[in-house]
């Protein structure tokens, strides 16, 4: 199982489609404020809480009709997976679906993908996997992609603000870094069990904050349930797939592909909000993000570490 896991192939066009499914995430979360008619802070929550615990539930039963049993955690697991779901789901998308209701999906997702940076860095710390110039210059890069995105009022909006961009930065350090715990916790569960469990877990948490905080949801059709259902699916396919790859794979050669992120989330935001994505500064962050990620990669493919696809 392992061999399939980490052939290039697999891996590129795995993480691509990952990338492509969170990517799409930004507008959705959008459309959804305004289809659900959601606009107080506790309503945002709530409504991170239903679509991740509703993932949860969906992943739970995909893992029960794959494996013809009921997915259970260990005791030894519990511990760890919810730990991991707290700050995986919970902390992570307070922060993103707050975020997201005072900035743009094209900004949101330009500063979303250095999250790739983050967990490199991190890696380099706790995993030992070797932080050099050359990887330190591509985080400079793409860092400075972020910056200029949020540098002054235009095109871009109102710039930076703490409750828009600042969240989302917040958003980003912390998924970085659960990118690395993810190669620990999940020595204690299969992929799916563990994302079914953390996913209930922290959308349950983000749920309850939700009631606490006032939040309510405001309308209900056909297309808004829709969209609910699809956003919640997008997590379980993805959150299940980016585990498995990260158990197998170098933490490195699997975020790397966040520069696709950026990329996905500003066309669909494009496309789908009317987000003004051709513009001078936005395509330069655009490529300023990606070139650094993808300098990041291109140092192990020196060092002998190329992928044959």
């Amino acid at each position: 199982m392992k061999k399939i896991w980490t052939k290039p192939a697999v891996r590129w066009s795995l993480c691509l489609l990952c990338c492509l499914l969170w990517g799409s995430a930004f507008p959705c979360v959008k459309i959804g404020y305004e289809w659900f008619h959601i606009s107080e802070t506790g309503s945002q929550v709530l409504f991170a809480g239903y679509r991740f615990f509703l993932a949860g539930v969906l992943t739970f039963l995909f893992g029960w009709a794959a494996e013809k049993k009921i997915p259970k955690l260990s005791k030894d697991a519990a511990g760890p997976v919810l730990v991991f779901g707290f700050f995986q789901t919970a902390v992570q998308y307070f922060f993103f679906y707050v975020g997201m209701a005072n900035t743009t999906g094209v900004k949101g997702s330009v500063i979303n993908a250095s999250y790739a940076f983050v967990s490199i860095i991190a890696a380099h710390f706790i995993l030992k996997e070797k932080l050099n110039w050359q990887k330190g210059v591509g985080c400079l890069v793409g860092v400075a992609g972020v910056i200029l995105i949020n540098l002054s009022p235009g095109a871009f909006g109102e710039g930076f603000a703490w409750n828009g961009e600042g969240m989302i930065v917040i958003c980003t350090t912390v998924y970085g870094l659960c990118a690395v715990a993810a190669k620990f916790v999940a020595k204690y569960a299969d992929a799916m069990t563990m994302t079914a469990y953390q996913l209930m877990f922290g959308g349950s948490v983000l749920t309850v904050a939700g009631f606490l905080m006032g939040g309510k949801i405001g309308y209900v059709d056909g297309k808004s349930l829709a969209l609910l259902i699809y956003m919640a699916l997008l997590s379980a396919v993805a959150f299940t797939l980016w585990t498995v790859l990260l158990k197998y794979n170098p933490v490195g050669k699997v975020t790397i592909f966040g520069f696709s992120i950026p990329i996905f989330g500003s066309v669909l935001s494009a496309v789908f909000m009317g987000e003004k994505l051709f513009s001078w500064k936005n395509l330069a962050a655009l490529l300023l993000v990606s070139a650094g990620i993808i300098m990041v990669n291109k140092v192990s493919k020196d060092k002998g570490e190329h992928d044959v696809l």
